[in-house]
Formats: C-alpha cells, structure tokens, sequence
C-alpha cells in the first residue's frame, strides 16, 4: 500500500466527528484497532511481528544472510492525548513503512536488519506517564511503580496489561532486545513552526516534566457555608495556575496546567479536593527545577489561609537530550545538509537515547499547532520525509 493508502486507512480511527480531535488511548479499542493496522501491514510485508514485554511491537525486515544484530530501529507511538492531532506518532510509523516499501523497490541490499515499532503509552494520556514502554524497555521507570500505575477509572497498568495478554511480573529493563539494536531513528511531525524546508534534524530535546498537585479540603454545601467556614481547595488550586504562567516568565520557562480533577465535582457543592498536573519544560534543568518549586512555594503559601493541604509529586522528569552527535551529523550528510533544530517535545527517542544512538527526523507543520485537531504536514512534505528516511535507512542498513 502507499503513504496515501496507509494513511486514509488509519485517519479515521478513534476520530471524534464533532471536533476532529483524536482519543486513541492505550489499550482502548481505538488503540487497538491501530494495533490491528499495525500487525496487518507486517503481515502484508512478510515482517516478522515481535511483540516485546513491556505493551512495545517491532516488525521486522532481516537481510537476506538471517543477521540479528546492529539492527536499525525506527517508527514512533500509535496513542494519541486527548483531542489531538492526526500526525503526532502514526506519521512515523506511516512513513516508517512507506520508506520500507521504497528500499524493497530499489532493491536495497541490507547488511543490518531494519525493525519498525511501534512504543506503548508514548503520550502518558492513559496513565499519566509519558515514554512508558519506552520507558520500560530502557529501565527508566521502577517496574513495581509501572504496575501501580492508573488510569482514570481506577485500573491499575498491571491489570490492563493482563487483559491484554501480557505478564504485568515481566515488565521492565529488556537488554537482550535492546542489545540485538544498534541505532534509533524516529521521524515525527515538526510541533512548532520554524522548519522553512519540508525536513529537518533534531539537535536535541529540552528538559521537561509532570507533576501531580493535590490540594485537599473539606466537602459542603455551596448554599449553606459561610465563607468563613469553608476550606475549599479551589482557590488554592486557581492560585496555583496563575502562579505557574508568573515562574514561567521569571524562569524563560513554559508551565502549563491542562488537566484538572475535582471532587466531587458538583456545580453546587464545595470541592472536598482537587488534584491538578503541571507540565513545566524549559532550556536547563535548573529553570525547569527552580519553576515548579516556586510553583509549589505559591501553591502552599495560597492554601495556608483556606486550611487547605498540598502535596506534590513527580510523575516523570527527563533532564536535557543531546541526540547522538555522530548519528545527528550523519543524517545532516545523508539528506544533503538537512537544517538541525531542537524541540521542547518529548519522544520516545529521548528516553531510548540513555542506551544507544538516537536521532529525530522532523517533517515541517505549516500550522505550527500540535496536539490539537489542526496540527498538519502537507502530503508532499510528507513524501519528502518518507525519501528522507528511507535514504537514512538505507545509509544505516548498509554499514
């Protein structure tokens, strides 16, 4: 099938009609049935379909002399957060197969086998932990932590792992796996507007985090409490967001808090808690880290007069990604002089990059929107990007 094809067949899988925005949570039947897709056009190449033990799936394409090592991995996620765009993940996995097809028509004669995956639970939507296969696959997550994790309905990732067929006690660190790996590529949609040409090279990925604020007070009746009376954690909560934009302009960070949780959540009740997450990225860890705690310095100093408890977590932090310079110079060469730029996106190629050589392919977004239903990539520039990866795979295969 072509990139065309390919793509019209996954467009309108976990769809919502009325926005155009995406819902393809992990191990929701609308990721499922990406997972389907997925299996299906391995079948349909002959690529062998290795589904790992932390949720991740790679399909294969071995030399014709059956070599296992030094692999090149490339592909991306299939998950989506909540309303979000088309391209975020499936345009690598897309492009990855797309440029697969292109080496078998040129008669590509590979030397290292090529595996395109497909990583579980890429944007945290489902369990609040962005890169969890990833994550896993690379051990930098506590698999006990993994296990514990839930979602929104209260199920545990163990328990979902399980209905899915899978060991939740096998999760974790796979060496083996990673050790048959010599090099990861992963081309995504640009999420900003600065490419001026239809493909570009990361250069890095600035730190960025997710942390849970939890702000308890006490239920009651909005009609009946005096305001004296009431240690209503709302406005500790609404401080808190005002004061995150405020450390974000002192630090030359970003802040954002676009998930909140309130309970009971009744329009004429008093909130017993809130739980809010903030999403803080910046150019150094130090910003970044100086951000949230003056993020929870403001969030406790607004709650003390309302009798309002605060509790802060780190749900997951990854400190600056300087992508492989020899990999990174070596794409830039291969694609003619390709422009180099970083991104303040986190990718499961960051995470993996602690345990071999990564690199990020990017495919220009004329929207500059990302995460939401108008994040876009012309076809063109999409086809520009499947030549593009399949002259890196090729370049990389052969050596």
């Amino acid at each position: 099938m072509s990139f065309e094809e390919m793509w019209r067949a996954l467009l309108p899988v976990g769809r919502d009609a009325a926005t155009g925005g995406y819902h393809r949570f992990a191990w929701t039947p609308p990721e499922l049935e990406c997972r389907a897709w997925f299996a299906d056009e391995a079948r349909r190449r002959g690529m062998p379909l290795e589904h790992d033990r932390n949720g991740n799936m790679i399909a294969w394409w071995y030399p014709e002399d059956g070599t296992r090592d030094r692999a090149v991995l490339t592909g991306s996620h299939l998950d989506s957060v909540p309303g979000g765009g088309a391209f975020d993940g499936p345009l690598g996995i897309v492009s990855a197969f797309a440029a697969v097809d292109l080496l078998r028509e040129r008669g590509a004669a590979l030397r290292r086998p090529i595996g395109i995956a497909a990583f579980a639970e890429e944007e945290g939507a489902r369990f609040g932990v962005a890169c969890l296969g990833s994550r896993l696959l690379a051990g930098a997550i506590d698999p006990a932590r993994a296990r514990a994790l839930t979602d929104g309905d209260g199920r545990t990732f163990a328990e979902v792992l399980h209905g899915a067929g899978l060991d939740p006690d096998a999760i974790g660190p796979d060496d083996d796996l990673l050790g048959r790996v010599g090099c990861y590529v992963e081309l995504h949609v640009e999420q900003g507007r600065a490419l001026a040409e239809p493909v570009g090279v990361a250069s890095s990925i600035v730190p960025h985090g997710r942390w849970r604020f939890g702000f308890a007070g006490e239920g009651n009746h909005a009609g009946t409490t005096a305001l004296a009376d009431r240690r209503d954690p709302m406005i500790p909560f609404a401080g808190m967001v005002l004061a995150a934009r405020d450390a974000a302009e002192r630090n030359g960070t970003v802040a954002t808090v676009g998930k909140v949780r309130v309970v009971p959540g009744g329009v004429n009740a008093i909130a017993s808690s809130v739980t809010a997450w903030l999403d803080a990225r910046g150019p150094a860890d130090a910003a970044v880290r100086r951000t949230v705690d003056e993020v929870g310095a403001a969030a406790r100093e607004a709650a003390r007069p309302h009798r309002v408890t605060v509790e802060v977590a780190e749900e997951s932090y990854t400190e600056i990604v300087d992508f492989n310079l020899a990999l990174r110079d070596r794409l830039v060469r291969t694609l003619g002089g390709a422009p180099v730029l970083p991104t303040g996106a986190g990718h499961d190629a960051g995470v993996l990059s602690a345990r071999l050589p990564t690199a990020m392919l990017f495919v220009r977004n004329p929207t500059g929107v990302s995460h939401a239903p108008a994040e876009h990539a012309e076809t063109a520039d999409c086809l520009a990007g499947v030549e593009a990866l399949a002259a890196v795979l090729d370049d990389l295969a052969r050596g």
